[in-house]
């Protein structure tokens, strides 16, 4: 006779048989109820409501201007109170002119700190930050010139210096991008061009900025979504972002010793002239739709992650991370 412990409950399979069908039951209920509610909306997070898709469907020429867009980026950060984290130093910010360096440059300035912008030839966008920057009560350098030239980076930095007696922080975020459809349509001359503009111009600003760097300053470099996931249409550009977050850890770890932190932020789709100045108007209107949140972010949503790494008050232990700020769940 079989030992009776070895039988298996008769009702055992039954019970799962029944569980099975009542949790179907719930499936098929739930996903009428999901197709019939999917929301397209933006999500928000806060009290205010951020603008979702679609965008206005809007081309600029390069390099591209805040002043042009349709929809202005918004940056001030109204409800973010300063509180002194960065007073009395000084900052230089590349591409600080529009889209996310001005929002930086503006809680910057909030936070205390002298502002040296560096932008390529937007001379409207330009004077604008610095009006922003001014209404903060804190003073601005404006540097015209381009990151691939080391002796422009050489200069800038050195003005920078004489102008505020000191330089603290850097933030690498010049960038330039263009989108293509397949590998053949990269020329050589145009991956140059963006290897030498976001990786070459962040070398070269490190390199011309380390002299005047002491203890307790930072580097912070802007980095992408591209660069931890790719882009098909955006081969040269994120494979630049690839490379900065490996040059912002392989720096932080050169110059850990000296007590200077280096980080990088990673955004998610962002609402600047980059992108209108990038892909074409159809793809605009739906710019930040694939994330989870539905919308693009605002300069504003990412400008305190700059000042959080950039304050030694708030980041003296953190070095060497790429922080994704990307709408989307995980990173």
């Amino acid at each position: 006779m079989a030992n009776s412990e070895n039988k298996a409950d008769p009702g055992a399979a039954s019970l799962q048989r029944e569980i099975q069908q009542r949790q179907d039951q719930v499936d098929q209920q739930g996903a009428r109820a999901s197709v019939a509610s999917k929301s397209k909306e933006a999500v928000q997070t806060t009290d205010h409501d951020y603008p979702g898709t679609p965008m206005p469907a809007q081309h600029l020429e390069k390099p591209g201007l805040e002043a042009e867009m349709q929809q202005k980026p918004e940056f001030l950060a109204p409800d973010y109170v300063g509180s002194g984290k960065l007073a009395g130093i000084a900052a230089l910010i590349t591409g600080g002119d529009s889209g996310i360096g001005r929002a930086v440059a503006v809680l910057y300035a909030r936070e205390g700190a002298d502002v040296a912008i560096v932008y390529l030839e937007e001379d409207q966008d330009a004077e604008d930050t610095k009006r922003y920057v001014e209404a903060e009560g804190q003073t601005c350098l404006l540097l015209r010139g381009d990151v691939r030239n080391p002796a422009f980076c050489r200069d800038a930095a050195h003005q920078a210096n004489e102008r505020f007696g000191r330089l603290d922080i850097l933030v690498n975020n010049a960038a330039f991008q263009e989108h293509a459809e397949k590998l053949t349509d990269l020329t050589e001359d145009r991956f140059d061009l963006t290897m030498k503009t976001n990786v070459y111009g962040y070398f070269h600003m490190a390199k011309a900025a380390l002299p005047y760097l002491k203890r307790g300053a930072s580097i912070i470099n802007t980095g992408s979504v591209t660069g931890l996931e790719g882009s098909s249409h955006l081969l040269d550009y994120s494979t630049t972002k690839g490379a900065i977050h490996a040059f912002t850890k392989s720096l932080a770890s050169n110059l850990l010793e000296q007590g200077i932190r280096v980080n990088a932020v990673a955004p998610g789709p962002v609402w600047t002239p980059l992108n209108p100045a990038d892909s074409p108007p159809e793809k605009i209107a739906k710019f930040g739709a694939d994330t989870d949140m539905k919308r693009p972010a605002q300069p504003q949503e990412l400008s305190p992650a700059y000042v959080f790494l950039a304050a030694p008050c708030c980041s003296s232990y953190i070095t060497g991370i790429v922080l994704p700020v990307t709408g989307s769940v995980g990173a």
